[in-house]
């Protein structure tokens, strides 16, 4: 069904499924910008779609690289340096992105057990002190709310820059049938 996530009867699987339907939606929101239009920045946040997906994928890493028993590095300054644009394009951004999803997909099925406790690291300000581990399980399912939150932030944005919206990029890219409901992404002409 178009939009959808396949089914999975394998939960690791549909967990995957998920997280990769919630990266499609903020890939989705940039869908025929060209690098000067992903990279405005249409809110008072200062945000741009291009920094966003490389916020979006640095977090992933990070996150997976815990849940495949890697250290965690508090890295104030890398974390600063995904919201700033440098000289990447967005197909340079969108293709990390992409290479992040991967090494996510092969890492997770490598550890194969989402009951696999991982310990939570100490000293991060944001983390509890109070919580031992956290299963991968655990792990999949906020970078899956993680993603899910900024795929709405991509939504906004997308949406401030020349209207388009979720449903008609998700129908364009996934070429959907035409219906009376929805039309799809065109870009406006001018006069």
């Amino acid at each position: 069904m178009p939009g959808l996530p396949e089914m999975h009867s394998n939960e690791i699987e549909l967990l995957l499924a998920y997280i990769a339907q919630q990266r499609d939606g903020i890939v989705y929101a940039t869908h025929g910008l060209t690098d000067a239009e992903a990279a405005s920045q249409p809110t008072l946040s200062g945000l741009s779609l291009t920094t966003l997906i490389q916020h979006v994928a640095q977090v992933e890493q990070r996150w997976i690289a815990l849940a495949a028993d890697e250290s965690w590095e508090s890295d104030f300054e890398a974390y600063q340096a995904a919201f700033t644009l440098g000289e990447r394009s967005l197909s340079d951004v969108v293709a990390h992105y992409r290479a992040v999803a991967a090494a996510t997909e092969m890492a997770i099925r490598e550890v194969g057990d989402l009951d696999h406790m991982v310990a939570v690291p100490k000293g991060v300000p944001w983390f509890p002190d109070d919580v031992e581990g956290w299963s991968v399980r655990w792990i999949l399912l906020h970078v899956m709310e993680e993603t899910g939150r900024h795929a709405g932030h991509a939504d906004f944005l997308r949406e401030a820059i020349d209207g388009a919206t979720m449903h008609q990029l998700m129908a364009t890219v996934e070429d959907w049938p035409d219906s009376p409901w929805l039309t799809k992404w065109q870009r406006a002409t001018s006069s």
